[in-house]
């Protein structure tokens, strides 16, 4: 990303810090950057383009610096810790008319975090394709409520220490429904090959 784009993004972050979103204007961002408005369009038609831009590019960060997880924990903290950073931001974005975009890219992250999570647990298992897409979705909506419930409550709450909670007391249900998947699977193969 070039300089001038980035200090737009950074302005943009930063404003949405100290404001909600349908406060922001061009001439907060041109006035925050030094820049004019000539400059600003060259590089968006418009805030709701660069609100857009500007979630997905944190989501794409947080996608390239986390790529491997260990554990369901280990899937979670980066992006609850990204997120508490910019809390104020994003409960601005979360409680405006934009909110779709968040959501948009809050599902595309959660679905990334599950299918990494799920290939890397999964890896050797020979799990029906249908059942491994359940397990994705089936996680991947679990996380997201979790999150967005969070969000409703004004990320009020330790997250980080309730999922740590919930991991403990499901510890083994995801690898044991992954087992029971696998083991059903060759059953009913078994039961399709007799005569």
């Amino acid at each position: 990303m070039n300089r001038t784009k980035n200090a737009i993004v950074s302005a943009f972050w930063q404003l949405l810090n100290e404001k909600s979103y349908s406060q922001i204007t061009v001439k907060d961002i041109v006035t925050r950057c030094l820049i004019n408005r000539n400059t600003f369009y060259y590089h968006f038609h418009d805030i709701p383009e660069l609100l857009e831009y500007s979630v997905k590019d944190e989501i794409d960060q947080i996608i390239q610096t986390y790529s491997h997880f260990g554990s369901p924990l280990d899937c979670i903290t980066p992006f609850v810790e990204s997120m508490a950073k910019q809390k104020r931001a994003l409960l601005h974005i979360y409680r405006s008319v934009q909110r779709e975009i968040f959501l948009k890219e809050l599902e595309r992250l959660c679905l990334y975090i599950v299918n990494e999570y799920i290939n890397t647990v999964a890896d050797d298992l020979p799990l029906w394709k249908e059942d491994k897409e359940l397990f994705i979705r089936f996680y991947k909506c679990t996380l997201v409520g979790i999150i967005l419930d969070w969000m409703d409550h004004s990320m009020d709450y330790d997250l980080l220490k309730d999922m740590e909670r919930i991991c403990d007391l499901f510890a083994g249900t995801g690898k044991q429904a992954l087992f029971k998947s696998v083991k059903q699977g060759s059953t009913n193969k078994n039961e399709t090959s007799v005569p």
